[in-house]
């Protein structure tokens, strides 16, 4: 089992920039796949970026690619969401999750079914 809190959060400007923080506990946390998902008030919690357990492997939502940036490290249990020239639309509460899903395509990480474990979450809020 792994224990994941999310940090980073706050209110920011549009064009402006944020590194969300998902620290895990345990001793297994090299054995997840990790991603970031976000659910916007009224609307489904959508998929956001994900990372393989080795590092090699990233997929991004449309929406955020070239803006955000996803990585882990290992020896601190930690995996990182830097979101750049954030916009309105943006705004969500953001949540990390560890997967221990055998498929490393799309489909298969995008998907939060495949996650066992999440955070509680932390609120990204970007104002025009």
């Amino acid at each position: 089992q792994v224990e994941l809190v999310e940090s980073g959060g706050g209110l920011v400007q549009a064009g402006g920039s944020l590194r969300l923080s998902c620290a895990a506990s345990g001793h297994t946390f090299s054995s997840y796949h990790m991603g970031w998902f976000r659910q916007a008030p009224g609307k489904e919690r959508e998929f956001v970026a994900t990372i393989t357990r080795s590092g090699i492997i990233t997929y991004y939502v449309h929406s955020v690619k070239g803006r955000f940036t996803i990585s882990r490290d290992n020896a601190k249990n930690t995996v990182y969401l830097q979101m750049n020239n954030l916009k309105p639309e943006d705004t969500a509460v953001y949540y990390c999750a560890a997967s221990k899903s055998g498929q490393t395509y799309y489909d298969a990480l995008a998907d939060q079914y495949q996650y066992a474990y999440w955070g509680q979450g932390t609120q990204v809020t970007v104002s025009s």
